[in-house]
């Protein structure tokens, strides 16, 4: 059975709100060359929420219509229609939890940056190692949401955004790295930048054993991912942070091996200051994007708590 789109009768100028009941004004509209558009009208008061997201074959920009400005969703290859249905329904459904306007449209756009990534993926998938990678962070910022509180942990969560550093608080940096337990004590350096200081912070190095195996100990990336996922249940601005930084990982829930499963296992915290084992700038003239190793017996005079609640008094971090 074919389901009528909801673009099926529209002509350009035409707009049907897509709930009659919904509590924000989201149309289905026509834009002036014919592409099928998803349309929320605004008004004055609302400040525009920026950047918006590059997608594929999907517009997302402001216009003023019929003299209101609006955020609007627009399909420029139709034959992807279907998708960009389910794309647009999935966003008003996040918007109309929203009880006022100005977070309905923070709420849209960043549900639109959560499609931005998933279709960015590719279908993919993460690497082993990425995956490993990602286990050890959500370890860090699920203890983190206990010392600073969800909001803080998913704005401190940079690693994503392709920062330099995986974590960013007030005066203090942490570079956050995954290791099996048995490999050789070392990790890897993927920039001269990671381990550049910071002028007036803190810089550490934490290192996660995380191994995995099939049908092993702990659980796979997706139950990982859940019991992080509920400790920003309570705030909903936090969880749209906390779901746009995980998309931006590149994880793909459709792409877990379901009997893989990720123990954490033992960490350690090392401070970055002087006489560390590290490369950064200034490099040789010429020279760029440097990777490297650093074996852990020669940081063991860098140990630092890896108790993030001392952490943070010791730094007198203001979070």
């Amino acid at each position: 059975m074919t389901t009528e789109s909801p673009w099926e009768h529209i002509e350009p100028g035409i707009a049907h709100r897509v709930d009659r009941n919904g509590r924000h004004d989201f149309f289905w509209s026509r834009m002036p060359d014919r592409s099928p558009a998803l349309v929320l009208r605004l008004n004055d008061a609302i400040k525009p929420v920026q950047p918006l997201p590059k997608l594929r074959h999907v517009g997302a920009f402001y216009r003023v219509v019929e003299g209101q400005d609006c955020y609007c969703l627009t399909l420029n290859e139709r034959t992807h229609l279907d998708l960009f249905e389910t794309l647009c329904r999935d966003v008003v459904g996040a918007a109309e939890a929203a009880e006022d306007l100005q977070s309905a449209l923070q709420r849209a756009v960043r549900r639109t940056m959560r499609w931005h990534y998933l279709l960015r993926g590719g279908g993919r998938g993460l690497s082993i190692e990425e995956q490993r990678g990602l286990v050890g962070e959500l370890a860090l910022l699920r203890e983190l949401v206990a010392e600073v509180g969800p909001m803080a942990a998913a704005e401190a969560w940079r690693g994503p955004e392709e920062s330099a550093k995986d974590f960013e608080l007030p005066g203090l940096y942490i570079e956050c790295k995954a290791r099996r337990s048995a490999a050789h004590p070392k990790v890897r350096i993927s920039s001269e930048a990671q381990l550049m200081d910071i002028p007036g912070a803190r810089l550490f190095l934490r290192v996660q054993d995380v191994d995995t195996a099939l049908d092993g100990d702990g659980g796979n990336l997706s139950q990982h991912v859940e019991q992080a996922g509920k400790l920003f249940e309570s705030d909903f601005i936090a969880h749209d942070v906390w779901e746009q930084r995980l998309f931006g990982t590149g994880y793909d829930p459709e792409m877990v091996e379901a009997n893989r499963t990720w123990h954490l296992g033992a960490v350690r915290m090392f401070e970055v200051r002087e006489g560390f084992p590290r490369l950064v700038p200034p490099l040789p003239t010429g020279v760029e994007a440097v990777e490297y190793a650093i074996r852990l017996g020669d940081c063991a005079d860098f140990q630092a708590s890896s108790n993030l609640k001392q952490l943070f008094f010791e730094s007198k971090c203001n979070v």
